[in-house]
């Protein structure tokens, strides 16, 4: 599988809708596509328009992949870039955060 960022640019209206759209995702990955998909990690965004988005970090086989799967969540999922390398300087600061909210 392929490392992948996916960008589901003003998504859901707040973050409840958010939650809801991830438990499903996660489901429906887990149980349904585990042999091509698979959610690492998503860095929830504010948008300008005041709704919320995402940029996603999945290990897919390949485009379709993604796309199958967003279809089936029902969310956005024609954004996608291949990850050619990963630069880490930093951990992310995840429990800072978290805090914060």
């Amino acid at each position: 599988m392929e490392l992948y960022v996916i960008r589901r640019p003003s998504a859901w209206a707040n973050l409840s809708e958010l939650e809801a759209a991830g438990a499903k995702s996660a489901r429906i990955g887990n149980e349904q596509m585990s042999d091509r998909v698979r959610w690492i990690r998503s860095y929830v965004v504010h948008e300008a328009d005041g709704r919320i988005g995402t940029f996603c970090i999945y290990e897919a086989r390949d485009g379709e992949s993604i796309r199958e799967h967003a279809r089936r969540v029902g969310m956005p999922g024609e954004e996608f870039y291949k990850v050619a390398t990963t630069v880490v300087v930093r951990s992310d600061p995840a429990q800072k955060a978290a805090a914060a909210e």
